[in-house]
């Protein structure tokens, strides 16, 4: 089977899905549903965790657009 992108581009793209899944597990905590908790509005839910997600689908991006140089085995 082949594949229309290089492996490193495939390589790259795993990365920046980890790295999605990473600010998305930051953005998790305990439910604030029956008593008010606080921690809801903590900087790592509300302003680390989407950050880093969004470093991560801006890195998606460029990792499937990027194009390796090609060798020149010209001498």
């Amino acid at each position: 089977m082949k594949f229309h992108l290089p492996k490193l581009n495939l390589i790259l793209i795993a990365v920046a899905l980890v790295i999605i899944v990473i600010g998305f597990v930051l953005m998790t905590g305990a439910p604030s549903a029956e008593v008010y908790n606080p921690d809801i509005f903590s900087v790592r839910r509300i302003t680390v965790g989407p950050m880093i997600s969004l470093f991560g689908f801006l890195f998606m991006i460029f990792a499937i657009v990027y194009r390796p140089r090609k060798k020149n085995n010209e001498k």
